[in-house]
């Protein structure tokens, strides 16, 4: 694997960021890490880049220790930090020269222009970066990040200040990225989760409460199916504590109700027959698509 965390604990002063959190990731896997603010999720990042020191636990990146390889490591690691700490007074294709010196790569001139490309700065390469938009700042810290060909990427709010074109351009170069290396990134965007990520890590309150494949995650049983039913005239909620299977009820406007389903079992059937018993017609009834967002909010409310 490329990313190995092993009973990681943060403390600040008397708070306990990150509570013995242990997580794998592997070559080829964007692994989405998710969490209300102030989680751990960017206390995590920083530690896996050996940018932060964790209290207890170990942290290896590519077979390497964070805490006596920490230099070998970020030679092989592309870190953006939440905060995205630019040279402002620098012009773009002069900062990625810069990076490029830090990192001493030989054929600089090169992969500067392919990076440019790959990140659609072609256009404001030879600008001032304090003359940027949030979005073409943030692909100048995406550039960087990527600059050196790292094995790792660690991205916190990559897509952050984007406008929707923007947005689909960066998900499918990430993407991309993602085939050939290991990516861990943070967003509060739970489409880009869906749309990109392989894998999701729940944090919450510094201990990982849900950590699944994102296919798996959606379809599991931590959250309900909702229907939604309107019918043609008022209707007693207590019918609907007949069904097996409708776990709760809450009315949704005039006529209209928001049922919480098992996933076991189809329930529409019954429904349907409970409500021509009991006198009535259904005028609508749909079922809603449970997402990434669904089951976020059920894991960090709890």
């Amino acid at each position: 694997m490329s990313i190995k965390l092993e009973n990681i604990t943060k403390v600040y002063g008397e708070q306990k960021a990150l509570d013995s959190i242990s997580f794998e990731a592997n070559k080829g896997e964007i692994v989405a890490l998710l969490g209300p603010n102030g989680a751990g999720k960017s206390t995590t990042m920083k530690i896996i880049s050996s940018y932060l020191p964790a209290n207890e636990g170990s942290v290896e990146v590519c077979g390497l220790d964070v805490k006596t390889q920490d230099m070998e490591i970020k030679k092989k690691l592309g870190y953006l930090p939440e905060n995205n700490p630019l040279y402002y007074q620098m012009y773009v294709k002069e900062y990625l020269n810069f990076v490029a010196d830090i990192h001493k790569l030989d054929n600089k001139t090169a992969r500067i222009k392919n990076v440019i490309e790959q990140v659609g700065l072609g256009l404001e390469q030879n600008k001032r970066i304090a003359a940027l938009s949030k979005g073409y700042k943030q692909r100048v810290g995406i550039a960087q990040s990527i600059l050196h060909d790292p094995e790792v990427l660690i991205l916190d709010e990559p897509t952050s200040g984007l406008d929707p074109n923007q947005l689909v351009e960066i998900r499918s170069l990430i993407h991309s990225l993602g085939k050939e290396k290991t990516v861990i990134l943070s967003t509060h965007i739970m489409q880009e989760v869906e749309a990109i990520c392989d894998r999701i890590i729940v944090i919450d309150r510094g201990k990982i409460v849900a950590d699944e494949q994102t296919t798996k995650l959606v379809s599991s049983d931590k959250v309900n199916d909702i229907i939604y039913i309107e019918l043609m005239k008022d209707f007693d909620v207590k019918h609907f504590e007949k069904l097996q299977g409708i776990e709760k009820t809450i009315p949704d406007g005039r006529n209209m109700f928001k049922l919480f389903v098992s996933k076991e079992n189809d329930v529409r059937p019954e429904l349907f027959d409970l409500v021509v018993k009991e006198g009535n017609k259904i005028l609508e009834l749909r079922t809603e698509k449970i997402g990434v967002e669904d089951v976020f909010q059920k894991l960090t409310k709890e």
